[in-house]
């Protein structure tokens, strides 16, 4: 085995003892549910999402009734969260969109899902891999850091470029198991202030920790 390889394994295999079984921390019931709310998470936390989702989808149940919203409600009801007024528009165009194509369950197609309003290639990557199984890795904020902390992608890389990467240096089948563990791994770990590295076991492979004083 390769050293890329050996320093992979060790990292895939610390992420194992750290969260066996990862998963989502958005909460949802339906399929809609958790695409808008990954919308909603851009800039914000998981925890703030789910308070405020909570309150939109007992409020409105389906996606007849959200269509129906009106935006200044949908705006007041996440209005804690960042951006909110252009996360209302993007509620309102995606389940419109969704009404208007007959699509009441959310397809497995990456081509329309990206092409819903406020849907990116991210945001798909964790919904497909949520709802349909789809082996995916979505780079998000704390997959980045990671990412280059660990030498696994170079500091000037573009999210695409780790995603890339991680997928070269992953095998397939783990794919999305990784990408929750490296989220909850930078989300309470490998955070971007204050990171916890005094336990951690991945400080020889750390950029980080050799660059710091801590």
């Amino acid at each position: 085995m390769t050293t890329t390889g050996l320093k992979t394994n060790n990292i895939l295999s610390y992420l194992d003892e750290l969260y066996p079984n990862p998963k989502c921390e958005l909460d949802y019931n339906k399929d809609y549910e958790l695409l808008i709310a990954i919308v909603l998470s851009a800039q914000t936390t998981d925890k703030r999402v789910n308070k405020v989702t909570k309150i939109l989808f007992n409020k409105y149940k389906t996606l007849d009734e959200l269509n129906n919203a009106n935006i200044a409600d949908i705006s007041n009801i996440i209005k804690e969260i960042g951006t909110y007024n252009k996360k209302s528009i993007f509620i309102k165009e995606i389940v419109k969109k969704l009404v208007d194509d007959d699509n009441y369950i959310v397809p497995n197609d990456r081509k329309y899902i990206e092409s819903l309003p406020g849907v990116g290639r991210k945001t798909a990557n964790v919904f497909l891999s949520n709802i349909y199984d789809v082996p995916t890795i979505a780079v998000d904020t704390h997959v980045s850091r990671v990412s280059k902390r660990l030498s696994l992608a170079k500091d000037t890389d573009t999210v695409d470029i780790i995603e890339q990467k991680l997928m070269k240096k992953i095998p397939k089948d783990r794919w999305s198991k990784t990408h929750h563990q490296l989220v909850l791994f930078g989300r309470y770990k490998c955070k971007a202030v204050k990171p916890e590295c005094n336990n951690c076991k991945l400080n020889d492979l750390c950029k980080y920790k050799k660059n710091s004083s801590i």
